[in-house]
């Protein structure tokens, strides 16, 4: 019997504390019509924020556990967690052995994938993958998670894009795809535009890195609009050249939440109407390497992908990478 990697269930937390965009607009005064402006060309207006004293594996806890519970599923029966994020709890352990711990899953081994924004469409790629091709693999779960807001200095007015959040999704085998293909392209060239630049073996935290705030996460030069407006459309061709799909096959497509208007514009270039996508950062802001499955989620319960239908998943982040999965969703 052929296996393939299944989409059974998803789920999502959003922190409680609000931080809307008059909030930001009294903390950057000094920056007269910043707000406006980012507001009118991303659509973000306002974004959630975890309790200081949260680290990332206690935003991905309640978004693990809904996922499970819609599955029909116990923490113990989890047989793999795969983690995407870049605000990880430390360098080192990963974050998703102490979600693990949290969870209860004791039965679960579990890694961390670290490309950015990219990591969950990677991860359910490389989850499906890992169900197709062993048969003792049966509840895999892939979670994608943002807290950049604790590693973000405060008088940095790019904490306009940070939201907090997790979404998750439980993944099992099935005799009928589920996942199709998979895609990702990357440009190392622009590693040193936006990041945490201290901290690591480059150069390893100092009083001097922390000072001079370079354990922070900082743009330090803005990407060129090209990067996503072109190659989120490559992505999504080469999904469906590996897939054996046409372009028009798409039932519904969900990208990288952090510009309303670029998902527009790539959703022209596609020839796919605005109605076959979702978008979710005019109410939780840019929630990183989490903002794929928590539109995904938010999709899913509003009735906007539909059993049969033909998803695809495309997450671009900092480095830069970016990754795209296809699935037939049961």
């Amino acid at each position: 019997m052929t296996r393939y990697g299944t989409i059974v269930s998803t789920g999502r937390y959003i922190p409680e504390i609000e931080v809307s965009n008059d909030a930001l607009r009294e903390r950057f005064a000094h920056l007269p019509h910043f707000v406006d402006k980012m507001e009118s060309s991303t659509a973000i207006r306002t974004r959630w924020w975890a309790p200081e004293d949260w680290c990332t594996s206690d935003i991905a806890l309640p978004a693990a556990q809904q996922a499970l519970e819609r599955a029909g599923r116990r923490p113990e029966d989890v047989d793999l967690i795969i983690l995407g994020t870049d605000s990880p709890d430390y360098t080192t352990p990963a974050t998703s052995v102490v979600l693990q711990h949290k969870l209860g899953a004791v039965n679960a081994g579990t890694f961390d994938v670290g490309c950015a924004c990219a990591s969950f469409p990677t991860g359910v790629a490389i989850g499906a993958g890992l169900i197709a091709t062993n048969p003792n693999l049966r509840t895999v779960l892939v979670l994608g998670v943002y807290n950049m807001h604790k590693l973000a200095a405060a008088d940095d007015p790019i904490v306009f894009f940070y939201g907090d959040g997790a979404g998750a999704a439980v993944l099992e085998p099935a005799e009928e795809p589920g996942f199709i293909s998979s895609a990702s392209r990357a440009d190392g060239a622009y590693a040193k535009h936006w990041g945490i630049y201290a901290g690591g073996t480059f150069e390893p935290a100092t009083v001097e890195a922390v000072e001079a705030g370079r354990t922070t996460v900082r743009m330090v030069e803005r990407y060129p609009p090209e990067v996503n407006h072109e190659g989120w459309p490559k992505v999504v061709r080469s999904l469906a050249a590996n897939g054996g799909f046409e372009v028009a096959d798409i039932d519904f497509a969900i990208f990288t939440q952090v510009r309303r208007p670029s998902i527009e514009l790539i959703m022209e270039n596609l020839g796919l109407p605005m109605e076959r996508t979702h978008t979710v950062m005019e109410k939780w802001g840019y929630t990183g390497s989490a903002c794929v499955p928590i539109a995904l989620d938010d999709a899913l319960q509003q009735g906007k992908v539909s059993s049969g239908d033909l998803l695809v998943m495309v997450g671009s982040g900092v480095g830069y990478n970016q990754a795209g999965a296809a699935f037939r969703m049961p």
